[in-house]
């Protein structure tokens, strides 16, 4: 997850040379956005839980909360692709009870494979199925999967388009048309 908030850190960045505003932050639009606290609430929860079966089907649930959200803000930049990611990932972790992981990964990562094993995370091996969408991806300290470069980049850009968007006459993306207010 921490890379998770190195994306949205490096997105306002980029966002703001690239003539986005600061000050555009506390007027980021999303549809039912507290859905985002419920998701991936669920699944820190399933990162704690030791019990495989309970800590799979919150995952797969969280991940469908974090599916309805998308769906519910499909219109916005960047969503659709956040979404592409969010179903790579909720569609390998049904298929193999969990997320398979390339222990050679880990290593490169900076880990070692017997950490990171556990209720959310098994081993890709010979009978992973789409192993191609698997946490294959190494990071320093951490391993991401193709659906996870899909949700960072559909985010960096649903980031930068809310940054970038114009002044607001009104909060809560009411546009008002100059001049309106003399007209009776």
């Amino acid at each position: 997850m921490t890379w998770l908030v190195a994306v949205l850190f490096v997105s306002v960045l980029v966002s703001v040379l690239r003539g986005g505003k600061l000050s555009n932050l506390p007027d980021i639009h999303a549809r039912a956005w507290w859905l985002l606290f419920v998701g991936f609430g669920m699944q820190i929860v399933a990162n704690a839980v030791t019990d495989s079966r309970l800590a799979i089907s919150l995952l797969l649930v969280s991940y469908a909360v974090l599916l309805v959200m998308v769906w519910m803000n499909r219109s916005e930049p960047g969503m659709w692709i956040a979404g592409i990611g969010l179903l790579m990932n909720f569609t390998v972790i049904t298929l193999n009870n969990g997320m398979p992981v390339l222990p050679e990964a880990i290593t490169l990562a900076g880990g070692t494979p017997d950490i990171v094993f556990g209720a959310k995370h098994v081993l890709l091996d010979q009978s992973s199925r789409l192993p191609f969408l698997a946490d294959v991806i190494p990071l320093p300290g951490s391993v991401i999967s193709l659906g996870d470069v899909f949700l960072a980049v559909g985010l960096g850009v649903f980031i930068e388009d809310q940054l970038k968007q114009p002044l607001r006459l009104f909060r809560h993306r009411v546009q008002g048309v100059p001049g309106s207010a003399a007209e009776r």
